[in-house]
């Protein structure tokens, strides 16, 4: 059961070790780009690219969609990127259902683990795979992951990196489920746990009084989707832009927030304990652009800034 491209390697790695794939469950098709034409999911295209049995259930709950399920008589069941279901899917197996999860639980919990990781500083996280329960990933854990991540990580680099690390975690926990017995651990409870938020317009948005160290972080925690935002304020424009890529520059100023330091080949933004050096933008209507081409064809006036 899942949906983006993050759950089509476990997928494939479990076809690659030769077990038996009954079904796959994933989202309905969707509209998507200007002419709203539907589009399936990345699993879906995967699975019927090998011959798969795809379900596609707009209710989970919904009895035709769990007369099917269990005319399929799965015997175990992987959930990768999905939803949450609801009980009567979770318990049909002999096996259980369990999940693969982007973080090292019960940190990040919720839906958006890669980006809040790179996000809040963290220089490790990793997989889990636990058995789902009537809650968001509160599971019991059966295995987990870690790995390091990089002073300069995307959310991009870091997604594939553990798209792959968490392929082989579930094939390491299916062949330890099949020889049995599974020895699970209750997640340890925690005072203050990380939660890894969905990701909107607002918790998007950057800062200009954040530290530097706080906004490099952001921005490299939401590339390159959904992208870190802003406004621009330029003579009499008001954009709101997207920034891709920054590095920080560690002085000390006395240029106030947001203040933009225009120069021939950079852009230099105000902010507490030093520079931000902005790398790739895009303007609304725009591609994505590195700085140089950016200043080749826009113009910054005096006082322009960001907030």
């Amino acid at each position: 059961m899942g949906t983006p491209a993050f759950a089509v390697a476990t997928l494939s790695k479990l076809l690659e070790h030769n077990y038996n794939v009954v079904g796959v469950i994933t989202a309905p098709d969707k509209p998507a780009g200007r002419g709203q034409k539907l589009q399936q999911s990345e699993v879906k295209k995967f699975a019927l690219q090998n011959g798969l049995t795809v379900l596609q259930p707009k209710n989970l709950k919904a009895e035709d969609f769990l007369h099917i399920l269990k005319t399929l008589r799965p015997n175990l069941q992987i959930v990768v990127a999905f939803r949450m279901l609801p009980k009567a899917v979770w318990e049909l197996p002999e096996y259980g259902t369990f999940n693969l999860h982007a973080s090292l639980l019960p940190q990040y919990r919720g839906a958006a683990p890669i980006n809040w990781a790179i996000i809040n500083g963290e220089t490790k996280t990793g997989v889990t795979t636990f058995f789902i329960d009537e809650h968001i990933d509160t599971g019991e854990i059966i295995m987990s992951e870690e790995t390091p991540i990089a002073p300069d990580e995307t959310a991009g680099s870091l997604h594939d990196k553990l798209m792959h690390l968490g392929s082989r975690l579930v094939i390491k926990t299916v062949a330890q489920i099949e020889k049995g017995p599974v020895h699970t651990k209750t997640q340890p409870k925690i005072d203050h746990p990380k939660t890894a938020y969905k990701l909107t317009r607002d918790n998007c948005k950057l800062d200009f009084n954040a530290s530097v160290h706080t906004l490099y972080n952001k921005i490299r925690g939401l590339s390159p989707y959904p992208a870190a935002w802003c406004t621009l304020l330029n003579n009499n424009e008001q954009l709101d832009i997207k920034i891709y890529s920054a590095q920080k520059i560690i002085l000390k100023h006395n240029h106030p927030s947001g203040y933009l330091l225009i120069e021939k080949n950079s852009i230099k933004v105000a902010t507490k304990e030093g520079l931000l050096e902005l790398l790739e933008i895009q303007l609304p209507g725009k591609r994505k652009m590195d700085t140089k081409s950016l200043l080749n064809g826009y113009t910054f006036y005096p006082e322009a800034k960001l907030r």
